[in-house]
Protein backbone atom coordinates (compact mmCIF):
# COMPACT_ATOMS: atom_id res chain seq x y z
CA UNK A 1 0.00 0.00 0.00
CA UNK A 2 1.80 3.69 -1.14
CA UNK A 3 2.98 5.37 1.94
CA UNK A 4 0.22 8.56 1.51
CA UNK A 5 -2.99 5.38 1.31
CA UNK A 6 -1.44 4.22 4.66
CA UNK A 7 -1.08 7.14 6.34
CA UNK A 8 -4.77 8.10 4.93
CA UNK A 9 -6.05 4.79 6.17
CA UNK A 10 -4.44 4.88 9.47
CA UNK A 11 -5.82 8.10 10.43
CA UNK A 12 -9.50 7.60 9.11
CA UNK A 13 -9.18 4.56 11.29
CA UNK A 14 -7.94 6.89 14.61
CA UNK A 15 -10.63 9.20 13.88
CA UNK A 16 -13.59 7.32 13.88
CA UNK A 17 -12.09 5.35 16.81
CA UNK A 18 -12.42 9.11 18.22
CA UNK A 19 -15.78 9.33 17.14
CA UNK A 20 -16.87 6.26 18.97
CA UNK A 21 -15.04 7.34 22.15
CA UNK A 22 -17.19 10.39 22.78
CA UNK A 23 -20.09 7.99 22.81
CA UNK A 24 -19.38 5.89 25.65
CA UNK A 25 -19.33 7.50 29.21
CA UNK A 26 -16.59 4.61 29.69
CA UNK A 27 -14.64 5.77 27.09
CA UNK A 28 -14.73 9.48 28.01
CA UNK A 29 -13.34 8.52 31.91
CA UNK A 30 -10.70 6.76 29.96
CA UNK A 31 -9.81 9.91 27.92
CA UNK A 32 -9.89 12.15 30.78
CA UNK A 33 -7.61 9.82 32.07
CA UNK A 34 -5.25 9.95 29.85
CA UNK A 35 -3.04 12.73 31.42
CA UNK A 36 -3.27 11.21 34.92
CA UNK A 37 -1.85 8.02 33.49
CA UNK A 38 0.87 10.44 31.51
CA UNK A 39 1.71 12.16 35.00
CA UNK A 40 1.97 8.09 36.55
CA UNK A 41 4.74 7.17 33.60
CA UNK A 42 6.39 10.70 33.89
CA UNK A 43 7.05 10.06 37.38
CA UNK A 44 7.77 6.20 37.22
CA UNK A 45 10.26 6.89 34.49
CA UNK A 46 11.74 9.29 36.82
CA UNK A 47 12.17 7.28 39.41
CA UNK A 48 13.40 4.49 37.56
CA UNK A 49 16.35 6.59 36.11
CA UNK A 50 16.92 7.99 39.45
CA UNK A 51 16.98 3.90 40.93
CA UNK A 52 19.20 3.25 38.27
CA UNK A 53 22.12 5.12 39.83
CA UNK A 54 22.76 6.86 37.16
CA UNK A 55 21.91 10.29 38.81
CA UNK A 56 20.19 11.65 41.89
CA UNK A 57 18.30 14.22 40.35
CA UNK A 58 15.97 14.22 37.15
CA UNK A 59 14.57 16.90 35.81
CA UNK A 60 15.69 19.00 38.84
CA UNK A 61 13.94 17.03 41.46
CA UNK A 62 14.64 14.13 43.75
CA UNK A 63 13.53 11.12 44.44
CA UNK A 64 11.80 12.00 47.37
CA UNK A 65 9.88 14.66 44.82
CA UNK A 66 8.62 11.89 41.79
CA UNK A 67 8.30 9.79 44.65
CA UNK A 68 5.46 12.18 46.34
CA UNK A 69 4.07 12.71 42.41
CA UNK A 70 4.19 8.90 41.75
CA UNK A 71 1.36 8.32 44.51
CA UNK A 72 -0.34 11.55 44.11
CA UNK A 73 -0.76 10.55 40.29
CA UNK A 74 -1.21 6.47 40.95
CA UNK A 75 -4.15 7.49 43.45
CA UNK A 76 -5.93 10.18 41.19
CA UNK A 77 -5.46 7.51 38.60
CA UNK A 78 -7.11 4.59 40.55
CA UNK A 79 -9.52 6.41 41.63
CA UNK A 80 -10.32 7.38 37.80
CA UNK A 81 -10.13 3.93 36.85
CA UNK A 82 -12.06 2.63 40.07
CA UNK A 83 -15.90 2.19 37.81
CA UNK A 84 -14.71 1.89 34.76
CA UNK A 85 -16.25 -1.31 32.70
CA UNK A 86 -14.80 -2.80 29.38
CA UNK A 87 -18.57 -3.48 28.77
CA UNK A 88 -19.71 -1.26 25.57
CA UNK A 89 -16.58 0.24 24.95
CA UNK A 90 -14.45 0.35 21.56
CA UNK A 91 -11.61 -1.71 20.93
CA UNK A 92 -9.78 1.25 21.06
CA UNK A 93 -11.39 2.01 24.68
CA UNK A 94 -10.94 -1.81 26.12
CA UNK A 95 -7.39 -1.45 24.73
CA UNK A 96 -6.57 1.94 25.95
CA UNK A 97 -8.12 0.53 29.66
CA UNK A 98 -5.87 -2.81 29.63
CA UNK A 99 -2.99 -0.70 28.67
CA UNK A 100 -3.49 1.59 31.96
CA UNK A 101 -4.26 -1.17 34.49
CA UNK A 102 -0.86 -3.36 32.77
CA UNK A 103 0.81 -0.27 33.36
CA UNK A 104 -0.20 0.68 36.57
CA UNK A 105 0.18 -3.20 38.01
CA UNK A 106 3.78 -3.35 35.96
CA UNK A 107 5.17 0.36 37.21
CA UNK A 108 3.97 -0.56 41.48
CA UNK A 109 5.69 -4.38 41.10
CA UNK A 110 8.79 -3.95 39.12
CA UNK A 111 11.92 -2.19 38.56
CA UNK A 112 14.98 -2.60 35.77
CA UNK A 113 17.57 -2.12 38.74
CA UNK A 114 17.51 -5.81 41.07
CA UNK A 115 15.66 -5.07 44.23
CA UNK A 116 16.10 -9.12 45.79
CA UNK A 117 18.59 -11.02 47.18
CA UNK A 118 20.04 -14.11 45.44
CA UNK A 119 20.20 -16.12 48.56
CA UNK A 120 16.30 -15.86 48.83
CA UNK A 121 15.91 -18.24 45.62
CA UNK A 122 16.53 -21.18 48.19
CA UNK A 123 14.00 -20.09 50.40
CA UNK A 124 11.60 -23.12 50.34
CA UNK A 125 8.82 -20.98 51.33
CA UNK A 126 9.39 -18.07 48.52
CA UNK A 127 6.44 -17.56 46.06
CA UNK A 128 6.77 -17.59 42.33
CA UNK A 129 7.06 -13.52 42.14
CA UNK A 130 9.44 -13.21 45.24
CA UNK A 131 11.13 -16.41 43.64
CA UNK A 132 11.50 -14.50 40.19
CA UNK A 133 12.91 -11.42 42.05
CA UNK A 134 15.28 -13.25 43.80
CA UNK A 135 16.60 -15.30 40.99
CA UNK A 136 16.63 -11.96 38.49
CA UNK A 137 18.85 -10.66 41.45
CA UNK A 138 21.23 -13.56 41.13
CA UNK A 139 22.04 -12.23 37.49
CA UNK A 140 23.69 -9.62 39.21
CA UNK A 141 25.41 -10.55 42.04
CA UNK A 142 26.13 -13.61 40.63
CA UNK A 143 26.42 -13.46 37.33
CA UNK A 144 27.77 -10.08 36.56
CA UNK A 145 31.39 -11.48 38.70
CA UNK A 146 31.97 -14.61 36.59
CA UNK A 147 35.53 -15.21 38.03
CA UNK A 148 38.26 -16.24 35.04
CA UNK A 149 41.89 -16.13 34.84
CA UNK A 150 42.32 -13.91 37.77
CA UNK A 151 39.56 -11.25 36.70
CA UNK A 152 35.62 -10.55 36.97
CA UNK A 153 33.74 -10.49 33.84
CA UNK A 154 29.91 -9.72 33.50
CA UNK A 155 27.57 -12.22 32.19
CA UNK A 156 27.58 -10.82 28.70
CA UNK A 157 31.05 -10.25 29.00
CA UNK A 158 31.63 -13.61 29.52
CA UNK A 159 29.47 -14.98 26.83
CA UNK A 160 31.37 -12.49 24.10
CA UNK A 161 34.79 -13.65 25.74
CA UNK A 162 33.53 -17.28 24.32
CA UNK A 163 33.58 -15.74 20.88
CA UNK A 164 36.81 -14.88 20.26
CA UNK A 165 39.04 -17.14 23.22
CA UNK A 166 40.91 -19.30 20.69
CA UNK A 167 42.07 -22.46 22.96
CA UNK A 168 39.77 -25.12 23.55
CA UNK A 169 40.79 -25.66 26.84
CA UNK A 170 40.34 -22.17 27.82
CA UNK A 171 37.01 -21.93 26.61
CA UNK A 172 36.00 -24.71 28.72
CA UNK A 173 37.70 -23.11 31.39
CA UNK A 174 35.45 -19.80 30.58
CA UNK A 175 32.37 -21.54 30.10
CA UNK A 176 32.35 -23.66 33.53
CA UNK A 177 33.31 -20.23 35.24
CA UNK A 178 29.76 -19.65 34.80
CA UNK A 179 28.26 -22.62 36.72
CA UNK A 180 27.80 -20.52 39.86
CA UNK A 181 25.38 -18.45 37.91
CA UNK A 182 23.84 -21.93 36.65
CA UNK A 183 23.61 -23.52 39.95
CA UNK A 184 22.19 -20.11 41.70
CA UNK A 185 19.04 -20.06 38.73
CA UNK A 186 18.09 -24.56 38.64
CA UNK A 187 20.19 -25.65 41.88
CA UNK A 188 21.14 -29.46 40.91
CA UNK A 189 18.23 -29.48 38.75
CA UNK A 190 16.04 -31.22 41.18
CA UNK A 191 12.23 -30.55 41.23
CA UNK A 192 12.27 -28.31 44.10
CA UNK A 193 15.43 -26.43 42.40
CA UNK A 194 14.89 -22.77 42.23
CA UNK A 195 14.05 -22.48 38.63
CA UNK A 196 11.69 -25.25 38.67
CA UNK A 197 9.42 -24.33 41.67
CA UNK A 198 9.68 -20.78 40.10
CA UNK A 199 8.06 -21.78 36.55
CA UNK A 200 5.05 -24.58 38.22
CA UNK A 201 3.87 -21.26 39.85
CA UNK A 202 4.41 -19.21 37.20
CA UNK A 203 3.92 -21.34 33.98
CA UNK A 204 0.70 -19.58 32.95
CA UNK A 205 2.42 -16.27 32.91
CA UNK A 206 4.48 -18.04 30.72
CA UNK A 207 1.69 -19.09 28.61
CA UNK A 208 0.39 -16.24 28.46
CA UNK A 209 3.35 -14.40 27.36
CA UNK A 210 3.67 -16.85 24.48
CA UNK A 211 -0.27 -16.59 23.59
CA UNK A 212 -0.01 -12.85 22.82
CA UNK A 213 3.21 -13.22 21.07
CA UNK A 214 1.40 -15.45 18.57
CA UNK A 215 -2.12 -12.59 18.76
CA UNK A 216 0.33 -9.80 18.03
CA UNK A 217 1.18 -11.07 15.02
CA UNK A 218 -2.36 -13.01 14.09
CA UNK A 219 -1.17 -16.17 14.40
CA UNK A 220 -3.08 -19.34 15.01
CA UNK A 221 -2.13 -20.73 19.19
CA UNK A 222 0.78 -22.91 19.11
CA UNK A 223 2.31 -21.80 15.66
CA UNK A 224 4.77 -19.82 17.10
CA UNK A 225 6.61 -23.24 18.07
CA UNK A 226 6.07 -24.84 14.21
CA UNK A 227 7.83 -21.39 13.32
CA UNK A 228 10.90 -22.25 15.66
CA UNK A 229 11.24 -25.67 14.64
CA UNK A 230 11.33 -24.25 11.15
CA UNK A 231 14.11 -21.94 11.98
CA UNK A 232 15.81 -24.28 13.78
CA UNK A 233 15.66 -27.00 11.00
CA UNK A 234 16.78 -24.45 8.52
CA UNK A 235 19.85 -24.44 10.72
CA UNK A 236 20.82 -27.83 11.32
CA UNK A 237 20.87 -28.35 7.58
CA UNK A 238 22.75 -24.97 6.68
CA UNK A 239 24.45 -24.26 9.85
CA UNK A 240 27.30 -27.29 9.63
CA UNK A 241 26.72 -31.17 10.71
CA UNK A 242 29.75 -30.97 13.06
CA UNK A 243 29.47 -31.67 16.81
CA UNK A 244 30.61 -29.10 18.73
CA UNK A 245 31.34 -28.82 22.80
CA UNK A 246 28.73 -25.98 24.13
CA UNK A 247 31.84 -23.72 25.07
CA UNK A 248 32.87 -24.09 21.23
CA UNK A 249 28.92 -23.50 19.84
CA UNK A 250 29.73 -19.28 19.64
CA UNK A 251 33.15 -19.65 18.82
CA UNK A 252 32.16 -21.54 16.00
CA UNK A 253 29.69 -18.61 14.69
CA UNK A 254 31.51 -15.45 15.39
CA UNK A 255 34.61 -15.70 12.87
CA UNK A 256 33.65 -12.45 12.10
CA UNK A 257 33.59 -11.43 15.90
CA UNK A 258 37.22 -12.03 15.48
CA UNK A 259 37.84 -10.62 12.42
CA UNK A 260 37.22 -7.18 13.24
CA UNK A 261 38.43 -7.30 16.92
CA UNK A 262 41.53 -5.28 16.36
CA UNK A 263 39.53 -2.28 15.25
CA UNK A 264 36.14 -3.08 17.12
CA UNK A 265 36.70 -0.04 19.26
CA UNK A 266 34.85 3.24 20.51
CA UNK A 267 31.90 1.80 19.82
CA UNK A 268 30.15 4.90 21.62
CA UNK A 269 31.09 6.82 18.62
CA UNK A 270 30.79 3.96 15.71
CA UNK A 271 26.97 3.63 17.24
CA UNK A 272 26.28 7.46 16.94
CA UNK A 273 27.34 8.21 13.60
CA UNK A 274 25.71 5.18 12.41
CA UNK A 275 21.84 6.17 13.74
CA UNK A 276 23.24 10.54 12.80
CA UNK A 277 23.41 8.58 9.48
CA UNK A 278 20.29 7.18 9.60
CA UNK A 279 18.85 10.53 10.05
CA UNK A 280 18.67 9.79 14.09
CA UNK A 281 20.64 11.79 15.89
CA UNK A 282 20.87 10.52 19.37
CA UNK A 283 21.97 13.83 20.94
CA UNK A 284 18.87 15.93 19.50
CA UNK A 285 16.79 13.08 19.98
CA UNK A 286 17.29 13.39 23.70
CA UNK A 287 18.25 9.81 24.55
CA UNK A 288 20.48 8.97 27.64
CA UNK A 289 23.12 6.60 27.09
CA UNK A 290 24.25 4.75 30.00
CA UNK A 291 26.92 2.69 29.20
CA UNK A 292 29.62 2.54 32.53
CA UNK A 293 29.44 -0.24 34.98
CA UNK A 294 28.41 0.43 38.40
CA UNK A 295 27.17 -1.66 41.66
CA UNK A 296 23.81 -2.15 41.36
CA UNK A 297 22.86 -1.49 38.14
CA UNK A 298 20.81 -3.71 36.31
CA UNK A 299 22.11 -7.09 35.29
CA UNK A 300 19.91 -7.06 31.67
CA UNK A 301 20.77 -4.11 28.61
CA UNK A 302 17.20 -2.72 27.99
CA UNK A 303 15.95 0.89 27.08
CA UNK A 304 13.24 2.47 28.98
CA UNK A 305 11.16 6.24 28.65
CA UNK A 306 12.95 8.25 31.60
CA UNK A 307 10.43 10.70 30.64
CA UNK A 308 7.55 9.64 27.81
CA UNK A 309 6.44 11.86 25.07
CA UNK A 310 2.89 14.02 25.45
CA UNK A 311 0.93 17.34 24.70
CA UNK A 312 1.93 19.70 27.19
CA UNK A 313 -0.06 23.00 26.68
CA UNK A 314 -1.20 22.36 23.60
CA UNK A 315 2.22 21.20 22.19
CA UNK A 316 3.91 18.28 21.75
CA UNK A 317 7.03 17.41 24.54
CA UNK A 318 9.31 14.95 22.98
CA UNK A 319 10.10 11.53 24.91
CA UNK A 320 13.43 11.13 26.77
CA UNK A 321 14.14 7.32 26.05
CA UNK A 322 16.79 6.01 28.51
CA UNK A 323 18.97 3.33 27.23
CA UNK A 324 21.41 1.27 29.78
CA UNK A 325 23.92 -1.50 28.31
CA UNK A 326 26.82 -2.72 30.28
CA UNK A 327 29.44 -1.80 27.37
CA UNK A 328 32.70 -2.86 29.05
CA UNK A 329 34.60 -4.92 26.54
CA UNK A 330 34.20 -4.35 22.69
CA UNK A 331 33.11 -6.16 19.83
CA UNK A 332 30.59 -7.37 17.15
CA UNK A 333 28.57 -8.43 19.76
CA UNK A 334 28.18 -5.35 21.88
CA UNK A 335 28.13 -3.15 19.14
CA UNK A 336 24.93 -5.25 17.94
CA UNK A 337 23.46 -4.97 21.31
CA UNK A 338 24.00 -1.13 21.53
CA UNK A 339 22.27 -0.93 18.19
CA UNK A 340 19.47 -2.66 19.73
CA UNK A 341 18.89 -1.01 22.10
CA UNK A 342 19.22 2.59 20.63
CA UNK A 343 17.11 1.03 17.98
CA UNK A 344 14.57 1.08 20.53
CA UNK A 345 15.50 4.91 21.78
CA UNK A 346 14.87 6.04 18.20
CA UNK A 347 11.08 3.93 18.01
CA UNK A 348 10.07 5.38 21.43
CA UNK A 349 11.35 9.09 20.70
CA UNK A 350 8.89 8.99 17.52
CA UNK A 351 5.85 7.90 18.92
CA UNK A 352 3.13 10.13 18.90
CA UNK A 353 0.02 8.37 20.39
CA UNK A 354 -1.81 8.74 23.18
CA UNK A 355 -0.26 7.57 26.80
CA UNK A 356 -2.05 4.84 27.21
CA UNK A 357 -1.28 3.55 23.85
CA UNK A 358 2.19 4.31 23.68
CA UNK A 359 4.02 0.76 24.55
CA UNK A 360 1.25 -1.19 25.23
CA UNK A 361 1.67 -4.87 26.15
CA UNK A 362 0.85 -6.40 23.16
CA UNK A 363 3.45 -4.23 21.32
CA UNK A 364 6.51 -5.82 23.22
CA UNK A 365 6.91 -8.21 20.31
CA UNK A 366 7.40 -6.19 17.43
CA UNK A 367 9.11 -2.91 19.43
CA UNK A 368 11.85 -5.69 19.96
CA UNK A 369 11.81 -6.55 15.99
CA UNK A 370 12.00 -2.88 15.39
CA UNK A 371 15.10 -2.09 17.55
CA UNK A 372 16.53 -5.51 15.53
CA UNK A 373 16.66 -3.53 12.29
CA UNK A 374 19.32 -1.65 13.37
CA UNK A 375 20.60 -4.20 15.62
CA UNK A 376 21.40 -6.37 12.80
CA UNK A 377 23.19 -3.97 11.05
CA UNK A 378 26.44 -3.96 12.30
CA UNK A 379 27.06 -7.69 11.10
CA UNK A 380 27.11 -6.19 7.94
CA UNK A 381 30.92 -5.30 6.28
CA UNK A 382 29.40 -2.21 5.18
CA UNK A 383 28.84 -0.84 8.96
CA UNK A 384 32.10 -2.62 9.76
CA UNK A 385 33.84 -0.75 7.32
CA UNK A 386 31.95 2.52 7.76
CA UNK A 387 32.36 2.74 11.67
CA UNK A 388 35.47 0.48 12.11
CA UNK A 389 37.73 0.49 9.55
CA UNK A 390 37.74 -2.98 8.95
CA UNK A 391 35.30 -5.47 8.05
CA UNK A 392 35.02 -9.80 7.51
CA UNK A 393 33.02 -11.02 4.84
CA UNK A 394 29.54 -11.01 3.80
CA UNK A 395 29.51 -15.00 4.86
CA UNK A 396 31.31 -14.60 8.06
CA UNK A 397 28.69 -11.82 8.97
CA UNK A 398 25.47 -13.41 8.22
CA UNK A 399 26.81 -16.35 10.25
CA UNK A 400 27.77 -13.99 13.10
CA UNK A 401 24.36 -12.28 13.15
CA UNK A 402 22.21 -15.50 12.98
CA UNK A 403 24.30 -17.54 15.49
CA UNK A 404 22.82 -15.20 18.00
CA UNK A 405 19.24 -15.26 16.45
CA UNK A 406 18.95 -19.23 16.55
CA UNK A 407 19.95 -19.26 20.32
CA UNK A 408 17.47 -16.93 21.40
CA UNK A 409 15.33 -18.97 18.54
CA UNK A 410 16.20 -22.01 20.68
CA UNK A 411 15.55 -20.51 24.13
CA UNK A 412 12.19 -19.49 22.94
CA UNK A 413 11.44 -23.38 21.93
CA UNK A 414 12.70 -24.14 25.05
CA UNK A 415 9.77 -21.29 27.10
CA UNK A 416 7.17 -23.04 25.09
CA UNK A 417 8.03 -26.26 25.95
CA UNK A 418 8.65 -25.54 29.36
CA UNK A 419 5.65 -23.53 29.72
CA UNK A 420 3.39 -26.47 28.21
CA UNK A 421 4.60 -28.90 30.88
CA UNK A 422 6.61 -27.48 33.45
CA UNK A 423 7.42 -30.43 35.34
CA UNK A 424 9.75 -31.25 32.69
CA UNK A 425 13.37 -31.23 33.62
CA UNK A 426 14.79 -28.21 31.90
CA UNK A 427 17.85 -29.55 31.30
CA UNK A 428 16.69 -32.76 29.23
CA UNK A 429 14.55 -29.94 27.26
CA UNK A 430 17.31 -27.64 26.40
CA UNK A 431 19.70 -30.63 25.45
CA UNK A 432 17.41 -32.01 23.28
CA UNK A 433 16.79 -28.65 21.28
CA UNK A 434 20.47 -27.91 21.53
CA UNK A 435 21.79 -31.30 20.15
CA UNK A 436 19.19 -32.20 17.54
CA UNK A 437 19.25 -28.09 16.28
CA UNK A 438 22.60 -27.06 17.09
CA UNK A 439 24.18 -30.38 17.07
CA UNK A 440 25.55 -29.59 20.23
CA UNK A 441 27.16 -32.24 22.06
CA UNK A 442 24.70 -33.23 24.51
CA UNK A 443 25.55 -32.34 28.40
CA UNK A 444 22.08 -32.58 30.45
CA UNK A 445 24.26 -32.63 33.59
CA UNK A 446 24.41 -28.79 33.41
CA UNK A 447 22.16 -26.07 33.14
CA UNK A 448 24.07 -23.45 30.88
CA UNK A 449 20.58 -22.73 29.24
CA UNK A 450 19.89 -19.98 32.47
CA UNK A 451 22.16 -17.56 30.81
CA UNK A 452 19.44 -15.11 30.23
CA UNK A 453 17.81 -12.94 32.98
CA UNK A 454 14.46 -13.13 31.06
CA UNK A 455 13.87 -16.46 31.85
CA UNK A 456 13.42 -15.45 35.58
CA UNK A 457 12.70 -11.59 35.19
CA UNK A 458 9.88 -12.43 32.96
CA UNK A 459 8.75 -15.88 32.09
CA UNK A 460 8.00 -16.60 28.22
CA UNK A 461 9.66 -13.64 27.26
CA UNK A 462 12.28 -14.85 25.04
CA UNK A 463 9.34 -15.58 22.41
CA UNK A 464 9.75 -11.53 21.66
CA UNK A 465 13.07 -12.49 20.42
CA UNK A 466 12.93 -15.38 18.75
CA UNK A 467 9.66 -14.53 16.70
CA UNK A 468 11.03 -11.26 16.52
CA UNK A 469 13.49 -12.26 14.09
CA UNK A 470 10.64 -13.44 11.35
CA UNK A 471 10.02 -9.72 11.55
CA UNK A 472 13.13 -7.60 11.51
CA UNK A 473 14.21 -10.28 8.63
CA UNK A 474 10.78 -9.60 6.73
CA UNK A 475 11.23 -5.38 7.61
CA UNK A 476 14.33 -5.21 6.94
CA UNK A 477 13.94 -6.67 3.48
CA UNK A 478 10.82 -4.36 3.00
CA UNK A 479 12.49 -1.49 4.26
CA UNK A 480 15.55 -2.26 1.21
CA UNK A 481 13.32 -2.23 -1.36
CA UNK A 482 11.68 0.77 -0.50
CA UNK A 483 14.60 3.34 -0.01
CA UNK A 484 17.89 1.34 -0.15
CA UNK A 485 20.89 -0.19 1.51
CA UNK A 486 20.87 1.17 4.73
CA UNK A 487 23.23 -0.99 6.68
CA UNK A 488 25.89 1.74 6.30
CA UNK A 489 23.69 4.60 6.92
CA UNK A 490 20.95 6.41 4.75
CA UNK A 491 19.36 9.31 5.82
CA UNK A 492 15.72 8.18 4.41
CA UNK A 493 15.76 5.60 6.85
CA UNK A 494 14.46 7.35 9.94
CA UNK A 495 11.91 9.93 8.38
CA UNK A 496 10.57 6.65 6.53
CA UNK A 497 10.11 4.03 9.28
CA UNK A 498 8.91 6.61 12.13
CA UNK A 499 6.04 7.71 9.60
CA UNK A 500 5.26 4.25 8.88
CA UNK A 501 5.81 1.93 11.71
CA UNK A 502 7.23 3.91 15.01
CA UNK A 503 5.12 6.84 15.57
CA UNK A 504 2.21 4.79 16.07
CA UNK A 505 3.32 3.42 19.28
CA UNK A 506 -0.04 0.79 20.28
CA UNK A 507 -2.63 2.90 18.80
CA UNK A 508 -2.97 0.78 15.95
CA UNK A 509 -2.97 -3.03 16.42
CA UNK A 510 0.66 -4.69 15.72
CA UNK A 511 -0.47 -6.96 13.31
CA UNK A 512 -2.52 -4.18 11.27
CA UNK A 513 0.41 -1.87 11.59
CA UNK A 514 2.67 -4.47 9.79
CA UNK A 515 0.56 -5.68 7.76
CA UNK A 516 -0.18 -2.22 6.12
CA UNK A 517 3.74 -1.30 6.01
CA UNK A 518 4.42 -4.90 4.22
CA UNK A 519 1.16 -4.88 2.53
CA UNK A 520 1.04 -8.41 3.55
CA UNK A 521 0.69 -10.50 6.78
CA UNK A 522 4.19 -11.57 8.21
CA UNK A 523 5.83 -14.80 7.22
CA UNK A 524 8.80 -16.84 7.82
CA UNK A 525 10.11 -16.82 4.27
CA UNK A 526 12.73 -14.19 4.89
CA UNK A 527 14.44 -15.40 7.75
CA UNK A 528 14.21 -18.70 6.26
CA UNK A 529 15.94 -17.77 3.58
CA UNK A 530 18.66 -15.77 5.00
CA UNK A 531 19.29 -18.94 7.04
CA UNK A 532 19.44 -21.19 4.06
CA UNK A 533 22.38 -18.68 2.50
CA UNK A 534 24.41 -19.48 5.12
CA UNK A 535 27.81 -20.80 3.93
CA UNK A 536 27.21 -19.14 0.56
CA UNK A 537 29.57 -16.27 -0.51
Amino acid sequence: MPARELTVVILATLGAVAAATAESPDERRINAAEPLFADFLDAAGAIETIDSGLTTLFDERDHAAWQERFERSLHALNHALAEVSPEGMSTHGRRALAAMRSGVAFRTSTSSAPAGNCDDAVRASATGRELRTALYACFSSVGDAIQFEGYSFTRGDALGLLERVDEPERRRALFLAMEPLWRAVNGDNTPDSPYRRMLTVEAAHAGANIAAAEASLGLPARAAERWLEQALEAWSKAGGTETLEPWDFRYGYASATRTVQACAHQLEDANARFFDDLGANLARLGVIEDLDARPGKAPIDYTDFARIGRRVAGRWRPAIPRVSVFLQEEGLGAAGELAHENGHAVHYAAIRALPSLQMPDELSLAAEAFADITGWSVFNPAWQRRYLGCAGTESEGRRARLGSVILDVAWGLFEIRMARNPASDPNAVWTEITSRYLHIAPHPEWSWWAVRGQLVDDPGYMITYALGAFVTADLRAHIRARIGKFDAGNKAWYPFVSARLFRYGGEVEPQLLLRRFLGRPVTQAALLTDIRALGTP
